[in-house]
């Protein structure tokens, strides 16, 4: 349906703070909710999490020779007569977003691939494991605290930021690690440098930002990727050779041997961090927007609702 265009779906909660609506949600049921959603849809829905992420993403259409480049769609539980804030906070802040599926509490995962989904961002354990079962990069933004993590000021680069295995490469290593421990990793990455890494679920949506970013020169891309992982040297070979064998770009890689990801993110002013293990994500997010990526044991790339 959308070709050769970077396709984003986002959660109205991803979206836009609804801390108070979610608890009524929660609390009082969706009866509950509809309601006062009706009766303050008038009122303007302050930015949340993914809020600054998807602003900026779509400030890539404004670049000459990109319009239309981006295309971000609501992806909603609600019912469209619930949707009307929704939609006038969205024309409030000038997003040029026009689709949304609003599907009063059924499923979303059909529409996700029928829309050619390259990455879901939801508050959402059960839809975004669903996403990534069909081979849909996705992750569970952190909404618990809405924080401010900038001044405000226009994004003029987005800085993306991705751990390694169970996220860009499958976990079949990170599973020796587990099962055996480090010196047997670390024996298996030695032996295997040479062999990629099988893609895990974020290596589609890592190609296709590198195909955005092959068309401007390096200083001038709206798009700067990092790597950021627990592995080191001797374990650091086979992933470049992995990235060379992808032709995509990292513009930067961080082997931190285990050491905190938290102050590399920061640093790196990450708009968005992705990661497999939600104590990573949980100590990111106090400085970086942050999403976890529920990958299953196994899972390879072939495979209670947000409101």
């Amino acid at each position: 349906m959308i070709e050769n265009r970077l396709v984003i779906g986002v959660s109205s909660r991803a979206l836009f703070d609804l801390t108070v609506e979610n608890e009524i949600f929660r609390t009082q049921g969706v009866e509950a909710y509809c309601c006062y959603q009706v009766e303050h849809e008038k009122e303007l829905l302050k930015p949340g999490n993914g809020f600054r992420l998807i602003e900026a993403l779509l400030n890539i259409n404004k670049i000459p020779g990109q319009e239309g480049r981006v295309e971000v769609i609501i992806m909603s539980h609600n019912s469209p007569d619930t949707s009307l804030r929704v939609f006038n906070s969205i024309a409030h802040y000038g997003l040029d977003i026009s689709r949304a599926v609003l599907a009063s509490g059924a499923s979303l995962t059909p529409y996700l691939e029928a829309f050619c989904t390259d990455l879901y961002l939801s508050a959402d354990e059960r839809d975004v494991s669903l996403a990534i079962e069909c081979g849909i990069a996705a992750g569970i933004i952190c909404c618990d605290e809405i924080k401010t993590y900038d001044s405000g000021q226009e994004i003029s680069q987005i800085r993306i930021a991705f751990d390694g295995d169970a996220v860009l490469f499958s976990d079949e290593s990170e599973q020796i690690f587990r099962r055996e421990g480090l010196e047997a990793f670390e024996e298996n990455e030695r032996r295997q440098a040479e062999n990629p890494l099988k893609q895990g679920p974020f290596a589609k949506f890592l190609k296709t930002l590198s195909d955005i970013q092959k068309e401007f020169p390096p200083e001038q891309a709206p798009i700067r990727t990092a790597l950021v992982t627990a592995r080191c040297a001797p374990a650091h070979e086979r992933v470049i050779r992995t990235l060379r064998a992808w032709n995509v770009r990292i513009d930067e890689a961080f082997f931190l041997g285990g050491a905190a990801k938290r102050d590399i993110l920061k640093a790196f002013g990450a708009h968005i961090f992705f990661d497999d293990q939600a104590v990573h994500t949980a100590l990111a997010s106090e400085v970086v927007p942050s999403a976890l990526v529920p990958y299953k044991p196994g899972l390879g790339t072939e495979h209670k609702e947000d409101p």
